[in-house]
């Protein structure tokens, strides 16, 4: 469930052990001038909102009202409690695995679990990422083509100046390109390296048809097929070890709340 009240706000900026930069600007396919600033928060949550009957799940900021398409020097926010990040990214859900692997330049909060979590990004790094990679790329696929209940797009200015929406066309081709380089390295480079990144700004400038987009992420799909089966990685993440690291790291975290809580 998201949450954008006050009460919920003060909750995830106590609790937030890393937040960063998300979405193009990280990964180097953003056309100047164009877009708004994505980040992405994880916290530990208050025990109420563990062992006891609250539910806190995320909490998103948003410059613009609910509904209203963000633009140019907008912020979009979600902070993330610090279990259901957990449980995404050992699943290998592509958004949330971002910030194991963002530059240092690009974290604009961060604590000590926060660089412990970084620090084992490679936990987290499975064949079953590699499928969600490939879930991930054909969705966007779907929604670009409008198919198999895919979405149509939203931005329906870039249909018209473009033929098709060159956003969703560039999230496709960046699923697969990242999708291979995490299955043959175990990490992810942001900003994507060249010749790609410069490939997809180039996509979202209309400088390529919707064919061509196609093709590209066709290549990167069928390597991925392949890499998702037969990666030297193992096929799960380490679920014992983000289990145990995760009762430390809320046992540690209420404590120090406790004591700072008690010197006030």
């Amino acid at each position: 469930m998201k949450h954008s009240s006050p009460e919920f706000a003060r909750l995830a900026e106590r609790g937030t052990i890393l937040r960063c930069q998300a979405g193009s600007g990280v990964h180097g396919t953003a056309v100047a001038g164009q877009g708004d600033r994505d980040e992405m928060g994880i916290c530990v949550e208050p025990p109420e909102y563990v062992v006891g009957l609250r539910s806190f799940e995320q909490y998103v900021f948003r410059t613009r009202p609910e509904g209203v398409r963000s633009g140019p020097g907008d912020l979009d926010l979600t902070v993330y409690s610090l279990r259901k990040w957990t449980r995404l990214a050992l699943s290998g859900n592509p958004t949330v695995l971002l910030p194991l692997f963002v530059p240092d330049a690009e974290v604009t909060r961060i604590d000590d679990l926060g660089r412990e979590l970084r620090a084992n990004a490679d936990r987290f790094v499975s064949r079953e990422a590699g499928q969600r990679f490939l879930g991930y790329l054909r969705a966007q696929r779907d929604s670009m083509l409008g198919l198999r209940g895919g979405r149509h797009t939203n931005r329906p200015e870039l249909v018209d100046e473009y033929g098709f929406d060159v956003k969703f066309a560039g999230h496709m081709i960046r699923l697969g390109v990242q999708g291979v380089e995490l299955m043959e390295t175990g990490r992810v480079t942001l900003p994507m390296p060249e010749p790609w990144g410069a490939w997809i700004r180039d996509l979202r400038q209309g400088r390529y048809s919707m064919e061509e987009a196609l093709a590209a992420a066709e290549e990167q799909e069928k390597r991925l097929v392949v890499l998702a089966e037969d990666a030297d990685l193992p096929p799960h993440a380490d679920h014992d070890w983000a289990n145990a690291w995760l009762v430390r790291a809320y046992q540690d975290t209420w404590r120090r709340w406790d004591a700072e809580d008690a010197g006030d």
